[in-house]
């Protein structure tokens, strides 16, 4: 059978990992339109494997985060790349955050994400930078790697297995026959999908992700989170220790004006800012989801004291410069029927076709996991 996939990121990737290993005989090909895999967010997110505490605990993100976790961590330790087990405190700012806490605990039992509540002092012992109000969550299970290095793995270890990767090869133009395709496309897996009848009440809004490098000597030795909105996807402005140790700080959930709008002038496209913008419009004068007050909370932090300032609330001291790090675009999910983002993980399959809709973190923790429920348990295989 000749499998085409399409999309080089983790999704795509641990899929076709999945695939080879039941069907050693199949072909398959990996295209990607850039020029090397994890081009866009698998190789520009923050590595942090998440523990799964944060999903509802009917979601597919339940389901996958934990198991997700503990296999992208053996696949790392089997092949020689660094795990910082760095763990993560959740921290609260006042009462009402604190009932949140309580809330994240029990989706940590019912998902069995390892995390569980601790008090101010407790957390103070695992991190004395960290400020809390009352209580913290601990969450030991959560790591950090470098997205970049596992990628690049994944990639020579499925070339070994005989999977043939095509680089700089848009889907439009790639004239090959296949047997099944695997959309695993990311930010333009709606654009596939919907030109193959699928998914057509959805599309994506992209969402942009700012980061700041900390060059200070104040010591943070765990992940620090704020508590978050749990009605929406995004986590808030947070600590991240990377797998070489390198503290940052973001990211921001701005909304972006086309889908590769890392800068104001990356990769410009007319026609998406015209659809994007005026998306965002009809969302932003209905206020649907709470569109317009994130948008305008989330666009102040174009301002980089502001971006600092929301860290500086969940330590104790943070003294030094933070310098620009390379933005990222979440590719998030809206259902345009109901104005609402897509929460979960999304796929939908056509005869012989499956695409992979919503694929947003924790999607980089969930991958191994994830390309098991889509080839096993929905029974996907060929």
């Amino acid at each position: 059978m000749k499998v085409l996939v399409v999309g080089a990121g983790i999704v795509g990737m641990t899929l076709a990992y999945e695939w080879i290993n039941k069907n050693p005989n199949d072909e398959i090909t990996i295209i990607d339109k850039e020029a090397h895999e994890a081009f866009h967010a698998s190789g520009k997110n923050s590595g942090i494997l998440h523990a799964g505490f944060y999903y509802s605990s009917d979601s597919l993100k339940a389901k996958l985060t934990a198991e997700g976790n503990a296999l992208m961590k053996e696949f790392c330790y089997q092949n020689g790349i660094k795990v910082n087990e760095t763990g993560k405190l959740v921290v609260a700012k006042n009462e009402d955050e604190v009932q949140t806490l309580y809330e994240l605990a029990k989706r940590s039992i019912a998902n069995n994400a390892g995390a569980y509540l601790v008090s101010e002092e407790e957390a103070e012992r695992i991190d004395p930078n960290v400020k809390t109000h009352k209580f913290a969550l601990y969450s030991p299970n959560t790591a950090s790697v470098n997205p970049r290095e596992v990628c690049s793995v994944l990639r020579k270890k499925l070339e070994s297995m005989g999977v043939k990767f095509v680089f700089n090869m848009p889907y439009e133009k790639y004239a090959e026959s296949y047997d099944f395709l695997i959309n695993a496309a990311g930010l333009y897996a709606d654009k596939i999908a919907h030109q193959n009848g699928v998914g057509l009440e959805y599309t994506m809004l992209p969402f942009k992700g700012l980061y700041r490098k900390y060059l200070g000597s104040d010591r943070i030795k765990t992940q620090i989170y704020p508590v978050p909105n749990i009605k929406n996807p995004f986590l808030g402005v947070h600590f991240t220790i990377m797998a070489d140790n390198t503290i940052k700080i973001g990211p921001t959930a701005i909304p972006a004006f086309w889908r590769e709008n890392y800068t104001m002038t990356s990769r410009f496209s007319f026609s998406e800012m015209i659809e994007i913008l005026s998306l965002e419009a009809k969302l932003f004068i209905k206020n649907s989801f709470g569109f317009r007050d994130l948008a305008l909370y989330e666009m102040r932090y174009y301002i980089p004291s502001n971006l600092i300032n929301e860290a500086k609330k969940l330590v104790k001291k943070l003294r030094g410069e933070f310098k620009p790090m390379t933005p990222g675009i979440r590719a998030q999910l809206l259902n345009k029927n109901t104005n609402e983002l897509v929460m979960d993980f999304l796929v939908e399959r056509k005869e012989n076709q499956i695409h992979i809709l919503n694929a947003v973190s924790p999607a980089f923790t969930a991958s191994f996991a994830f390309a098991k429920y889509v080839l096993e348990e929905l029974r996907m295989e060929n």
